[in-house]
Formats: structure tokens, sequence, C-alpha cells
């Protein structure tokens, strides 16, 4: 029988034992305390919208810091085991999943429909389908528990919008009524098996074949790193017999996992990897022997439509480091706030104070940028040209930059809590194991940020449209002190100005990282500044921009003694548990 959860400790018992260990975020309702989340939502989804869904981001809220986490816990002791045959000696390779993980398919698939929620009504009793701000905000909020299974949510998710945009009628009406099935036990998963040993990131240098042969086309080859390695449907570049070298002559093609008449399609899962985190998902080898497939859309776009899925997949783990990074600020500061150490609680401490502030900030950061990108999302949706643009640079900017933060932040919220966070029976362990994935999926640091400086802005111009919808902004931010508002104006400025030098000139590719994440902090302090004028957003947000003005975007002397007046009384008002108004803090961003 699984230890249930060390309960938190009572007033009466302060004097001795467990009760002298700082609890964890055990417990709480993970909407409910994050200011910052229910601030932001009413700013950026339709009044009417976030009425409605309101009930159901304060259930995932309380699910995530209660039974999802419970669970989350157990699956993460449980990994799942992969049995390559049967007891006849068939093929018939399947995954033992613990019965937690099951339950938290339940919950993410069936209660709350997430792999269809963007693409048909039914999810939370809409009639029509979420926006993305919707669904984000929910992957928000369910990550703070449970890494390891949004990648079958997410995968199934973007599968289904490839295969709705690009497949065949008649592949379509094979496919999708099960993919979009609520059934649990009936629907199909779907995911996307990319990797192989002779090309992770040089995609063109993919070796897996494809065959058409007796009216049907069949794969030969092996892929290297298939997370969700059991799904019913997986999405792969193959290269077609006679097709060119190189990325051009790669097909995009769907592998049902069984036939039509029931039978196990012929691939094998060669083994499970034994990974440092994301424990619960099963992650593994595939080996293609003549496995039959179909084709999606154009042969000769294959890569081209494959990206769409990359894009939406880096989208998402952009978000998936924004809730860890959540996750490890509510435990940091649930240990600061119910520590005591030589006669203090220890959140009094400045030397404290300051590295809660640099856990906090890019929490916050990251927190608006997944939020202004899925908005840009929903405009694109809906014909919006110049969001398409400003989407197509924040994507990539989102998971560079997120997703690099996501690892010293885990860190630091260890440190907060000492000894206890390299415990395994703590939260603190799963959550650093966890966020290095994010630098690996999907892309590199090195491959996103040269996608964001060399494609977005030196091929798409994309950074003109979203200077141009950061200084919109800024114009609208009339409550907030203008000299501030014209030091992040003229930083906009330079950033814009430096990216565009560093994508002209092939010879300063080594700044594209630095050129990046410089667009990715102007970006965010604008759209703190703008959150926090408006009546509703707590102004905290605006001394949160000035932070990354001066830390992120200014120069620094690390030998020169630094003067932290400023940042001391910020720090006071940042972790006070009351809303703030720019009144109380104009003159400190001023």
């Amino acid at each position: 029988m699984d230890a249930p959860l060390a309960r938190q400790p009572f007033a009466a018992d302060t004097d001795h034992g467990p009760a002298l260990l700082a609890p964890d975020g055990a417990g709480q309702n993970f909407y409910a305390i994050d200011r910052g989340l229910r601030d932001l939502l009413p700013l950026y989804l339709a009044g009417h919208d976030f009425a409605k869904l309101e009930p159901h981001f304060d259930r995932l809220g309380r699910l995530a810091g209660g039974r999802l986490d419970e669970l989350a816990r157990i699956a993460d002791q449980h990994p799942p085991v992969l049995h390559p045959r049967d007891r006849f000696g068939r093929d018939e390779d399947w995954i033992d999943y613990h019965a937690s993980y099951r339950e938290m398919e339940n919950i993410a698939f069936a209660d709350f429909g997430f792999h269809f929620m963007s693409h048909r009504a039914g999810a939370l009793g809409f009639d029509r389908p979420l926006p993305a701000v919707a669904k984000y905000a929910l992957q928000y909020l369910f990550v703070q528990a449970e890494f390891g299974l949004m990648c079958p949510i997410s995968v199934t998710d973007t599968s289904i919008h490839l295969i709705r945009k690009f497949a065949s009628p008649e592949l379509q009406d094979y496919l999708l009524p099960r993919m979009l099935s609520g059934d649990v036990a009936t629907m199909w998963k779907g995911t996307q098996f990319m990797t192989e040993r002779a090309g992770g990131s040089d995609v063109g240098a993919l070796e897996t074949t494809a065959r058409f042969e007796g009216g049907e086309w069949r794969l030969t080859g092996d892929k290297w790193f298939c997370s969700h390695a059991d799904a019913d449907v997986a999405l792969m570049l193959a290269r077609p017999e006679g097709a060119a070298s190189g990325t051009k002559g790669l097909a995009l093609f769907a592998l049902p996992r069984r036939l039509k008449n029931g039978r196990r399609n012929a691939y094998r899962i060669v083994r499970l990897k034994d990974k440092l985190g994301t424990r619960s998902m099963a992650s593994g080898e595939i080996r293609l022997e003549g496995a039959v497939a179909y084709l999606v859309g154009d042969m000769n776009a294959g890569l081209k439509q494959m990206m769409e899925q990359v894009n939406l997949s880096r989208l998402s783990h952009g978000v998936r480091a924004s809730a860890m990074m959540r996750r490890c600020l509510n435990e940091a500061m649930a240990c600061a706030r119910g520590r005591k150490a030589f006669g203090h609680t220890i959140i009094d401490y400045p030397l404290l104070r300051r590295q809660l502030l640099k856990i906090a900030l890019p929490v916050e950061q990251s927190l608006s940028m997944f939020l202004f990108a899925a908005s840009a999302m929903d405009r694109a949706n809906a014909g919006d040209k110049d969001a398409a643009n400003i989407l197509r640079i924040l994507t990539p900017l989102l998971k560079f930059r997120a997703c690099r933060d996501n690892i010293p932040v885990a860190t630091g919220a260890m440190e907060v809590r000492g000894g206890n966070g390299y415990i395994e029976e703590w939260v603190n362990a799963r959550l650093v194991r966890d966020a290095h994935i994010g630098v690996l999926w999907e892309g590199t640091s090195n491959i996103n940020a040269l996608d964001i400086i060399t494609r977005a802005v030196g091929k798409s111009g994309a950074h003109r449209a979203l200077g141009a919808a950061l200084g919109q902004l800024l114009d609208q931010a009339r409550a907030c002190p203008a000299s501030f508002r014209d030091r992040l104006r003229a930083t906009l400025d330079r950033a814009l100005t430096f990216a565009e030098h560093v994508a002209a000139e092939p010879a300063l590719e080594a700044n594209a990282r630095r050129a990046a994440s410089s667009l990715y902090h102007i970006t965010s302090a604008v759209l703190m500044v703008w959150e926090a004028s408006h009546a509703n957003v707590d102004a905290r947000r605006a001394l949160l921009a000035r932070l990354v003005l001066e830390h992120r975007l200014s120069v620094q002397d690390p030998l020169a003694p630094a003067v932290f007046d400023w940042e001391g009384e910020a720090a006071e008002l940042i972790f006070a548990e009351r809303s703030l108004s720019l009144a109380e803090i104009n003159t400190l961003i001023a």
C-alpha cells in the first residue's frame, strides 16, 4: 500500500518533531493561490468565456494541489514496464502502467477533454472549441502536479491538428472519430516519432524509408527516442524510395499501432528508455519492419507539415516550463513562510528574499509570455496576419527562454527547502529532474535560438509585427510613469535592432542566444507594465518589469558593490500578502 502524503504541522505541534519541518505545497488550490493567473485570465479571455471557465480553473487548481499531486507522486515511483512478448512468444509488445497513471489519464482525457478541446465542442460544456488561452491555462494548472502525462496529451492534440489540416478525407474518416472520442476505453491517442540515431536536430539525415507496394505504404527503419511509445497512431517522417536527399525528400506518414483487421502492425517497441525525468510516461525505441502507414498530405512537404506539430509542441513546452516554475515558486514560498531559523521566519531575511525574487521573476515573465502567445494564436486562427507573425516569433521565444529558466528556478527552489529538497519523498527532486527535458524536446536551446534569429527575424521579419504590437501596448499603459515607459521603448528599439543585426550577419551567429534572450526579456517587461496598468490587475507586475529591465537588459559591473535599496523595498511589496496599486509603486519604477 502506498504511503499517504505527510500531513502538514498543526499549530499545537510547533515545538517538536515533524512540525519543525517546513510545509510543502500539497493540499493547496493552485489556482486560488496564483494571483497572477487570476488577474490576467480576465484580461486575455472574453468575459463570458472567463465566467464559464473559472469554475473549471478552480476545480483543476484543487485537483492539481490535491488528488493529481498525490497520483503524480505515486506514478513517478512506479514507471511503466514493457512486455515484449506474450506467453506464447508472439511479438505482441505492450506496456503496463500503474493505476495512478491510468487515473490521471481519466482526469485528463475523459473529464477535461484536453486532447479534443481545441478541435470540437463538448469539452467542459462548451458549445465550440475552447480558446487557446483557456487550453494553455488549463495545461498550466495540470502540469503543476504532473508533467509526464502532458506529453501524450499534447501530442494527441497536435496530431489531431495535422490530420485535420493535411490528411485526405478518407484518412480523416478513419482516424479522427477515434482520436476525438472522449471515451478513454476506446479513444486513440497520438504521438510523433522523429529522432533517429542518424538525426536529431539534423532532420534531413533521417534514414527511415517508405516503399509503396501492393497499394500501401510500408516503413522500415529505427526511431531512437519515441515518447508515448505505445500510442495508437504515430506521425513520423520517412523518405520514399527514389526521393531526394535531405529534408526535401521527407514525407509525413501516420502509423497505426493496430491494422484494420485488429492485428499488430509490423513494428516493435525494442526497449523503454531509463530516463532522468518524466518517469511516469513511456519513452522507447521503435523498430519498423515494413509497417503499414498512411501518407499524410503532400509527399513533397513532409517536413513543412510536421513543423506545424513541432511548433505547437514548442508552445506547449513553454507553458509546461512556466507551470513547473510556478510549482517551484509555490514550494519555495510555502517553505519560506513556514520555516523558522535563528529566531525568524526565513522570508524575513534579505538574502533569502533576493533568492525568492530570482525564482519569482522568470515565473511571472513566462506567465505573461504564454498568455500573450495564446492570445495571438486565437487572433491568428481568426485570420489576423499580424497575430500570426507575432505567434511565429513568440513560440520559439517562449520555448527557448522559459525552458532554460526552469532549470535554475527548480534548483533555487530546492535550495530554499534545503536537504529535504534533495530527497525523493519531496516534490523538489522530481521538479529538478523534469526541468531538464524542456531544453531537449522539440529542439535544443541552440536550435530554437537560430529559429528565432535566422528565420523568424531574418527571413520572416516577424519581429517587426511584435515590435509594433509592443509599442501599442506601451501607448496604452498610460497609468504607468512616462519615464519608465520611455526606458522600455528605448530598450525595445535596441533589442529589435540587435536581433536584426545578428540575423543579417552570418559571422555574428554566436550572438543568437543573447539576441533571443533580449527579445524575450523586453517583451515580457512591456507585457507586465501593460498588464499592471489595468485597474483589476495587481501592480506588482510593474515592479517585476523594472527588475527585468535592471537585471536582464542593463549593464552590470560584477566587481562593484551593489546597493539594493529600491530592490529591498520592492521585495517587501512583491512578497506582501495583499494587492498593490500603481500609486504605491510608481515612485519605485519612475
